[in-house]
C-alpha cells in the first residue's frame, strides 16, 4: 500500500481497516476515518482539479466546507453520480470512485490550460465585451462553445435510485456547531431543563480543538481530545438533548426556522446502503438559537498563490493530527499571526522538516514563536512571500523584506526550496447564518473582520463566529452569554491552559517586486479571479461591492466566497479609500453549503411528486370514457370520444350538441373563494376592472383582474349571495396564486378594509349547463327556473 506521506503513528483513523478506492481510474488505499482529501494527500497527490476559467492546476487548500479547489465527481452509475463534491468532506469507503472535474483529457494534461496562455486578453468582464459581433454568429458559434465550456461536473442522466426523507422538528434551544463553544453552550443549556438540539456538519465534534497541539491546550487538566470525549459522553447520556452529526444547516429563515441536511449513508460502503435513507432534510422551528459556527482561516494573497502544495496552516495541522498525514517533506510557512506556529511545532514534533517561517510582523511576543526559535526553526520577520515556482506542485518560494509601511518589498530576493507552503492570514467569523436570519454586522478595524452586532430574533452568537478568539475567551464568553440567554444560575468552572498569543497584522494584498499588471494574485481560486481583476472592475466604474462581485465573479463559485470575500473587500477598501465597515459585505445567501435535489424533494417523487385532485364527478367521467387533461393539480374531463373517434371529431360533435341541444361541463376544478365582510363590495371594486357595488343579490358578473402592469392576471364569475357576501370563481390553475394575491392586498395594501377570505374550492361541486335545452334539463332537478 502506498501511503508514503502517512505518519507512522497518531491520528484518529482506524489503521486496522484498510480501504481501497479509485481516483481518476487509479486504485489507492486509505484507512477508515480518512476523507478523500486526507487519503489523497497520504498518497502524495496534491493535484486534484483545474480552475474554471484558466484551467490552472489546483490542489487541496483546506480541510472543510470552505474548500474551493478540490471538487470531484463521485461516479457509481448513470443514476448515481454526484458532481461538485468537496474531497475534504467525502469520507472514503470501499468502492468509492472519484474523478477530477473541469479537465480534458485528464487532470495532469488538460488541453483547456491553453486559456492560461491568453489570460492577459481574457480578464474579468471579457464576457460582456466579446461575442457581440457579428450577431449572426451568436446562435451558430458563440453560444455553442460557451455552453460547452460552462458548468462544472456532469449531472446524472437517469433516475436517482436513492431514498431521501424529510423531518419536522421543534425544540426550545437549537445549537449550531459543536466546537468548544457549541459543546460548552450545550452543556450549559442542559442546566435549564430545556429541550436542546445540537447539530454539526462534521462526523466528529470538537471543531479546531479536535486537532490542536496537546502540549499547549488543556481544559480542566484534560487533553483536548479527552475533554471533547468527556463532554460528548455527558451530552449523549442526557435525555433532554438530541445530537445530529454530519448535519449542515443550509438556511436560517425568519422566526427561527432553519433548514438542515443530514448525511446518513454517504460514508457507508455500497453494500450497506441498500434500502437505507441517504439524506434527511430537517425543518426545524426553535424558540431560541445559539450560533457557534466558528471561523474560517484566510489565505494570503500574493503572486502565484494558487499552486498545488499551498495550503491553509490549520488544514495542514488537521491532516497531521486527525489523519496522520504530513502533506509535505520540506515545509515553509507564511503568516501574519501566531496560529501557524502551532502547526510548525506540531509537524516538527512529528519529525517533519520545517524549512522556514515567513512572518509579515516585525516580531511576536507569543509563546509559540518563542518555542519555534528554541527549536531552531528559521523565522524571517518583516518579510513576505512574493512569488512561487512549480507548475503541478510548488517547489520554491521567493521571499523579500517588507518596507516599513508594508506598501512594497525591498532588498534582495531569497529563494527557498519547499514542497509545501502553509499560509495563514488570520480568521474570519462564519457569520453566514447570522446574516441569512436578517442580522446586522459590525466591523472590527483592529482585527479586520466582520462580526454579529444586532438581531431581531431570539438568538445569540458565541465563540469565534462572534469575533471572540482564544480558547479561554471562547469558553468564558459562551458560558456567560448562554447563562444570560437561557436565564441559568448554575455556573461550571473551566480551567483553561492555552499559549500566550502575539499581535496580529494584516495585509490584504502582498506587494510584489514585479509590475502589478504582470502578477497573478488569486483572490477567488475556483473562478480565477485575481486582485488585478478587482482593480480593473474599479477602473471600469464599478463601485458597489455587489457590482464588483458580479463583474469579476469573485465569491460566485461553489464555495460562495468563504475564502475569497474578505480579501476582495479589503482590496476594494484600500483602492477606494473606503472604510471596510462602510463598504459592507456581499449578500450571504442560502444554502450555506450545497444541497442535493433529492434532499429537497424527499419522498415526493414519481407518483408522489404532486397530489392528484379529482372532482366529485370523476368516477362518472371515467365510466363514460372521458379523456382527462392535467390543469394545475386537477384531472379535468377533456372530451368523450366514441369508439374509433378522434379528438377532433369528438370535440366537433360535443360543440354541436352544446349549440343545438345542451352541454354539461364539470366546472368543479375552478377556484372558489368565499368573500365576506362589510367592505366586500369595495374590495371587489379595487381588484376587478368593473364595478360590483350595484350587483343585485342572487346575480353574478364576469370580471377581469389585472396586474400592476395592466396585463390580465385572472378572470372569473363572481356571485353575490347577500349584502356583504360574495363567492368568486378563478381559473383552475390560478386559484392558489389569486388567493395569495388577494391576501397580500388585504394585509399590506388595504389593511383598513374589513374583508375575510376563505378558499372553498374543495367545498362544493360546480356544474355549468348551456345550450337551448339547458332550462329543460334544470327543470328536471329544481324549481322556479
Amino acid at each position: 500500500m502506498t501511503n508514503k506521506y502517512r505518519l507512522s503513528s497518531g491520528g484518529q483513523i482506524n489503521r486496522s481497516e484498510n480501504i481501497s478506492f479509485k481516483f481518476n481510474g487509479k486504485t489507492l488505499h486509505g484507512y477508515k476515518g480518512d476523507t478523500l482529501a486526507s487519503a489523497l494527500l497520504a498518497n502524495g497527490i496534491h493535484l486534484v482539479g483545474r480552475s474554471f476559467k484558466y484551467h490552472r492546476p489546483r490542489g487541496i487548500l483546506t480541510s472543510g466546507v470552505e474548500e474551493p479547489n478540490a471538487l470531484v465527481q463521485i461516479i457509481k452509475d448513470k443514476g448515481k453520480t454526484d458532481p461538485n463534491l468537496r474531497a475534504t468532506q467525502i469520507e472514503i469507503y470501499e468502492g468509492l470512485n472519484a474523478t477530477s472535474q473541469n479537465c480534458w483529457p485528464s487532470v495532469n494534461f488538460d488541453l483547456g490550460s491553453v486559456n492560461n496562455l491568453f489570460s492577459r486578453i481574457i480578464p474579468a468582464g471579457f464576457y460582456y465585451k466579446t461575442f457581440m459581433w457579428p450577431a449572426s454568429l451568436w446562435e451558430s458559434v458563440y453560444e455553442y462553445f460557451i455552453r460547452r465550456a460552462a458548468g462544472l461536473g456532469k449531472s446524472p442522466t437517469k433516475k436517482d435510485p436513492d431514498i431521501y426523507d424529510h423531518c419536522y422538528y421543534h425544540c426550545e434551544v437549537l445549537i449550531v456547531g459543536a466546537g468548544p463553544a457549541g459543546l460548552v453552550a450545550a452543556k450549559t443549556a442542559l442546566n435549564s431543563g430545556k429541550k436542546v438540539l445540537l447539530v454539526d456538519e462534521r462526523p466528529n465534534f470538537g471543531g479546531n480543538l479536535n486537532f490542536s497541539n496537546n502540549d499547549y491546550n488543556k481544559i480542566n487538566e484534560l487533553l483536548p481530545f479527552e475533554w471533547i470525549k468527556k463532554i460528548c459522553l455527558e451530552l449523549q447520556n442526557n435525555k433532554n438533548i438530541k445530537i445530529l452529526d454530519r448535519t449542515s444547516v443550509a438556511a436560517y429563515h425568519n422566526y427561527n426556522y432553519l433548514i438542515m441536511t443530514q448525511n446518513l449513508t454517504d460514508h457507508l460502503p455500497d453494500k450497506d446502503k441498500k434500502d437505507k435513507i441517504r439524506q434527511r432534510l430537517w425543518k426545524v422551528r426553535a424558540k431560541k438559537v445559539i450560533l457557534a459556527t466558528g471561523s474560517i482561516e484566510r489565505p494570503m494573497v500574493f503572486d502565484c498563490n494558487d499552486r498545488p502544495g499551498i495550503m491553509l496552516s490549520s488544514a495542514v495541522r488537521k491532516y497531521a493530527n486527525t489523519y496522520a498525514v504530513k502533506c509535505g517533506n520540506n515545509i515553509s510557512f507564511f503568516t501574519n499571526n501566531d496560529d501557524a506556529y502551532e502547526t510548525a511545532i506540531t509537524l516538527h514534533n512529528k519529525g517533519v522538516k520545517i524549512k522556514s517561517i515567513i512572518d509579515i510582523r516585525e516580531k511576536s511576543e507569543g509563546t509559540l514563536p518563542k518555542k519555534c526559535k528554541e527549536l531552531g526553526i528559521e523565522i524571517h520577520w518583516k518579510s513576505a512571500v512574493t512569488y512561487t515556482e512549480g507548475y503541478k506542485k510548488i517547489n520554491k518560494i521567493h521571499v523579500m523584506k517588507l518596507s516599513k509601511d508594508n506598501s512594497s518589498v525591498v532588498g534582495n530576493k531569497l529563494k527557498i526550496d519547499c514542497d509545501l507552503l502553509c499560509v495563514s492570514g488570520g480568521y474570519t467569523p462564519a457569520v453566514h447564518l447570522f446574516t441569512q436570519s436578517g442580522g446586522k454586522l459590525d466591523y472590527n478595524e483592529e482585527k479586520h473582520y466582520f462580526f454579529p452586532k444586532k438581531s431581531n430574533l431570539s438568538q445569540i452568537s458565541v465563540g469565534s463566529c462572534n469575533g471572540t478568539f482564544g480558547l479561554k475567551n471562547i469558553i468564558s464568553e459562551t458560558q456567560e452569554k448562554t447563562r444570560e440567554f437561557l436565564n441559568i444560575k448554575e455556573k461550571e468552572q473551566f480551567n483553561v491552559l492555552e499559549p500566550k498569543s502575539g499581535t496580529f497584522e494584516n495585509i490584504w494584498l502582498i506587494p510584489s517586486s514585479k509590475i502589478a499588471g504582470k502578477t497573478k494574485s488569486f483572490v477567488d481560486y475556483q473562478n480565477d479571479s485575481t486582485a488585478n481583476d478587482i482593480k480593473l472592475a474599479l477602473r471600469e466604474g464599478f463601485k458597489s461591492i455587489e457590482h464588483v462581485k458580479r463583474y469579476t465573479t469573485t465569491g460566485m463559485a461553489t464555495d460562495q466566497g468563504k475564502i475569497a470575500n474578505m480579501h476582495a473587500l479589503g482590496i476594494v477598501s484600500e483602492i477606494t479609500n473606503t472604510k471596510l465597515g462602510e463598504l459592507g459585505t456581499t449578500t450571504f445567501r442560502p444554502p450555506y453549503s450545497p444541497i442535493t435535489f433529492g434532499a429537497l424533494v424527499g419522498r415526493n417523487v414519481g407518483q408522489f411528486f404532486d397530489i392528484t385532485r379529482k372532482t366529485p364527478m370523476h368516477d362518472w367521467h371515467e365510466k363514460n370514457n372521458a379523456k382527462f387533461e392535467d390543469v394545475g393539480q386537477w384531472k379535468r374531463a377533456w372530451y368523450y370520444p366514441s369508439i374509433n373517434e378522434s379528438m377532433y371529431d369528438a370535440v366537433q360533435r360535443e360543440s354541436k350538441a352544446a349549440r343545438t341541444k345542451a352541454g354539461i361541463l364539470d366546472a368543479s376544478t375552478l377556484g372558489k373563494i368565499d368573500i365576506q365582510g362589510s367592505d366586500a363590495s369595495e374590495f371587489l371594486n379595487r381588484v376587478y376592472t368593473n364595478a360590483w357595488s350595484k350587483l343585485p343579490i342572487g346575480k353574478c358578473r364576469y370580471g377581469l383582474m389585472l396586474n400592476e402592469d395592466g396585463m390580465v392576471y385572472d378572470d372569473g364569475v363572481t356571485t353575490r349571495l347577500s349584502e356583504n357576501h360574495y363567492v368568486m370563481t378563478t381559473t383552475t390553475g390560478g386559484a392558489a396564486t389569486v388567493m395569495a394575491k388577494l391576501e397580500d392586498f388585504l394585509q399590506t395594501e388595504w389593511p383598513e378594509l374589513k374583508v375575510y377570505l376563505t378558499s372553498v374550492t374543495d367545498h362544493f361541486a360546480t356544474v355549468s349547463v348551456c345550450g337551448p335545452h339547458s332550462k329543460k334539463i334544470l327543470e328536471k332537478v329544481t324549481q322556479n327556473i
